[in-house]
């Protein structure tokens, strides 16, 4: 009997393969000219400039759909379109001496909806797995009650597919089965099909 190919990986292929993606990501990420991080509602962009320039020496641009940021005369730090919109009022960039002596762009982006992680700054920069961002409970707890709500919903929702069990709603599809096979002995359920 031939072997099914089709099954789902077991927890050590996933976890090699989740390894291996992981690795992917950073070598990916750690090419980019600039460094990000983010939370549920904001992005911070950093990048290392030389010590002996001046804010003046820079141009930065910053609209609802687009970033521009660069030395003049040099090639963009980044640029192109967000795959998300932003609040540009609500954003802002400084140049920061560190103590190193250098310098340091640091672009600060509010998000129009502050309910989705980012892939990446810009569409045309590799893709990090959303899939994969846990955030911090410190930021979770700075939501309101309905938004958090929510967050934890889908945080759950999450770890229970990663683990091959129901999501909140395919679960309540099923006690409603459940509920209504209690109350109809007389009907076969035996084909019934969860959709």
């Amino acid at each position: 009997m031939a072997e099914d190919r089709t099954s789902s990986p077991t927890p050590s292929e996933r976890k090699r393969n989740d390894a291996e993606a992981a690795a992917k990501e950073a070598a990916e990420q750690a090419t980019l000219p600039y460094k990000w991080t983010q939370t549920i509602s904001d992005l911070e962009l950093t990048a290392p400039i030389p010590g002996n320039l001046k804010g003046r020496d820079l141009q930065v641009t910053i609209t609802k759909t687009t970033i521009l940021a660069k030395i003049k005369g040099q090639d963009p730090i980044i640029e192109g379109p967000f795959p998300h919109q932003i609040a540009p009022d609500d954003s802002a960039w400084t140049l920061e001496t560190l103590s190193s002596g250098g310098k340091e762009l640091s672009i600060s982006l509010s998000k129009s909806n502050k309910m989705e992680w980012w892939p990446h700054v810009v569409t045309s920069a590799p893709k990090i797995d959303t899939a994969k961002i846990v955030p911090e409970n410190s930021k979770l707890s700075d939501l309101d009650g309905e938004t958090r709500g929510m967050v934890e919903k889908m945080m759950w929702d999450q770890r229970q597919k990663e683990m091959g069990k129901p999501t909140s709603e395919e679960q309540k599809k099923q006690d409603i089965l459940k509920k209504f096979q209690l109350q109809h002995p007389e009907m076969d359920f035996s084909n019934a099909k969860m959709s």
